[in-house]
C-alpha cells in the first residue's frame, strides 16, 4: 500500500464536550491532515464541529438514537467510511483522549505503507504524568510499556485498523457492547494472517481510569469472555481458558457484589447465543503462543 489514506473516527455519548473539543483540536494539529473525520453521537445529538474548530479534511457527524456501546458505535463510523470508499486506514480514538504529538497520523501512514499485511496498530496509552497502567500494556507479565513489537492484542482507546483487513475479518462484535471486543477482533485478524503491532511511539494521552467504573463491568466482562471463547477457540481450549480466568477472578476480586455479578454474567454467556462460531486454526493458536500470549491466558 502506497501512501494509505487515513481517517479519524471518534465515538462519544455527548457527556464530554470539552474533552471531545480538545481531542479534535489535537487532530487538527497533526502534520498529516486526515482524509476524513467521522464523529458518532452514540445515543446523542452532536453539535457542528468543523467550522467551530477549523478541522481539516471532510468532517461527518452521525447521530444515533440509542447507545450502541463501544463496538456498535464504532461500526456505525466504519460503515460510513466504507460507503465513502476513499479511506485505507482508520484511526479510532477515545473521546477523552488526546494526541500529544503532531506526527501520529504520519507515523501511522508510514507503518502501513511499509507493511502490506499490517492489520492493527495499537497506541501507547499514558496519563498526563506519562504513566501507563499495567493493563494497558498488551503483553503477559511486567512488560515495559516502551517496548514495541508484534503482539496478540491492542487497546481500544487508541489504535488504527486496516480497512482491507476489516473487509476480510468483519467489523467489531456489536453484541459485546463493552469489554473484550478488541480481543475478538485481534484473534480474527491473526487467524486471517494479519499482524498486530504495538507502537509505543504513538501516544494517546488518556486519564487514569479503572474499567470497574462502569456499572455493568463485572457482568459484561464475564458474559463477553464466555462469548469470546465460544466464538473463537477450538473446543479443547474453551474449558482451559474459562477455568484459568475463573480462578484469576476469584483471586483478584475483593467485592462480593462484584463476584455475584461476574458469575451472573458468566451464566448469561453460557445460556445465550454467542453468535457465529468461527474458531481459530491450531496454527493461529501456535502463532499467538509464540508471540507470548497463548489464547488461554
Amino acid at each position: 500500500m502506497v501512501e494509505p489514506r487515513i481517517a479519524v473516527a471518534v465515538v462519544t455519548m455527548g457527556n464530554r464536550p470539552a474533552e471531545v473539543d480538545a481531542l479534535l483540536e489535537s487532530v487538527a494539529k497533526q502534520d498529516l491532515p486526515p482524509t476524513r473525520i467521522v464523529i458518532v453521537g452514540n445515543g446523542c445529538r452532536l453539535p457542528e464541529f468543523a467550522a467551530r474548530l477549523s478541522l481539516p479534511g471532510e468532517v461527518t457527524t452521525i447521530d444515533v438514537d440509542e447507545n450502541l456501546g463501544c463496538p456498535g458505535g464504532r461500526n456505525v463510523g466504519l460503515a460510513r467510511l466504507r460507503a465513502f470508499g476513499d479511506v485505507d486506514v482508520v484511526v479510532e480514538l477515545d473521546d477523552d483522549g488526546l494526541l500529544v504529538d503532531a506526527d501520529v497520523l504520519r507515523r501511522v501512514r508510514d507503518l502501513y505503507a511499509a507493511q502490506p499485511r499490517l492489520g492493527i496498530v495499537g497506541f501507547r496509552i499514558a496519563d498526563e504524568h506519562g504513566e501507563t497502567q499495567r493493563r494497558h500494556v498488551p503483553r503477559v507479565g511486567a512488560a515495559d510499556p516502551m517496548q514495541g513489537g508484534y503482539v496478540t492484542g491492542f487497546l481500544g482507546g487508541g489504535h488504527a485498523l486496516s480497512m482491507a483487513m476489516l473487509a476480510e475479518t468483519g467489523d467489531w462484535p456489536a453484541e459485546f457492547f463493552f469489554a473484550h471486543e478488541e480481543t475478538d477482533l485481534a484473534w480474527r485478524a491473526a487467524d486471517a494472517g494479519w499482524s498486530v503491532l504495538y507502537a509505543p511511539e504513538l501516544l494517546l494521552q488518556h486519564p487514569k481510569t479503572s474499567p470497574a467504573r462502569h456499572a455493568i463491568y463485572y457482568r459484561v466482562t464475564a458474559r463477553n469472555r464466555v462469548w469470546l471463547v465460544r466464538r473463537r477457540l477450538p473446543l479443547a481450549l474453551i474449558p482451559v481458558h474459562l477455568g484459568i480466568w475463573t480462578l484469576l477472578t476469584l483471586v483478584r476480586t475483593r467485592s462480593v457484589a462484584g463476584l455475584r455479578a461476574w458469575f451472573g454474567g458468566f451464566m448469561e454467556g453460557v445460556r445465550e447465543s454467542a453468535g457465529e462460531r468461527r474458531p481459530m486454526r491450531w496454527r493461529t493458536v501456535w502463532r499467538l503462543t509464540r508471540l507470548g500470549r497463548p489464547p488461554v491466558i
